[in-house]
């Protein structure tokens, strides 16, 4: 089967969600309850549909409710290990801080922790798996924030207009990737870096080296603010909730 490589699974769950308080004062952004359970555990389910086999999960503002939502540290069977970052290191550092956990993953998915979404992911591992790419970023035509830039070759070209590359196409980034995990061993060990300068780094120095695919079908929710929750938790009430 296509994708086989793509078997664990990093998810991005160590954030302050500042932008959520006072909801997540005393809780991580994505154990905040919708539908009942966990926000990540959608993500989970999500990732589970394509055959990953385990999940790894950065930790790092209340890192004692995961192990307390989670206490046997498995998720529908699938095991789930816990990294926890002192100092939080953003999405690259987290990524790096991993790198010990993946000796026999040549390719990994990544998935922030707050997003809610059933768009399709067999074409993320057919198409990484197909072009092996340093990484690919499932991408939306539309969406509140329109800032990556892909060509014709759907390689992707500038992010956050940084690199003053519109390419033919711009797009919103829904937190979902798959990435080599040769891409690491670039990345500076303790650094505190998101991914955005990291593959802008190798856009620059390998043009083509990160590519998009645009995924439309299906719903996607980032709940990036109390509105966004509150929205989404009422669209998907609890069994016996009205």
């Amino acid at each position: 089967m296509k994708g086989r490589r793509l078997k664990t699974a990093f998810i991005l769950g160590a954030g302050l969600g500042t932008r959520l308080r006072p909801l997540t004062e005393r809780c991580p952004k994505p154990l905040l309850p919708i539908g009942g359970r966990p926000i990540i555990t959608y993500a989970m389910d999500h990732l589970l549909t394509v055959g990953v086999d385990r999940f790894i999960v950065n930790t790092h503002h209340r890192p004692e409710v995961y192990v307390r939502i989670f206490p046997d540290g498995h998720w529908r069977g699938t095991p789930i290990t816990f990294r926890h970052e002192p100092v939080l290191l953003d999405t690259a550092g987290g990524l790096k801080n991993i790198e010990d956990l993946l000796g026999q993953d040549e390719a990994i998915l990544c998935y922030n922790g707050d997003v809610v979404c059933d768009l399709p992911l067999h074409g993320l591992l057919t198409a990484h798996d197909e072009w092996r790419p340093e990484a690919t970023l499932v991408l939306r035509s539309n969406g509140p924030l329109l800032n990556v830039s892909i060509n014709e070759r759907g390689e992707i070209c500038d992010l956050r207009h940084t690199l003053g590359n519109p390419g033919v196409q711009s797009c919103l980034f829904t937190g979902i990737y798959a990435v080599e995990t040769s891409i690491l061993q670039l990345l500076e060990a303790g650094r505190i870096e998101s991914v955005v300068p990291a593959f802008l780094r190798r856009i620059t120095a390998r043009p083509g080296s990160i590519r998009g695919l645009v995924v439309d079908e299906g719903d996607w929710h980032d709940v990036g603010s109390v509105d966004a929750y509150e929205s989404l938790r009422a669209a998907m009430p609890a069994r016996g909730e009205t």
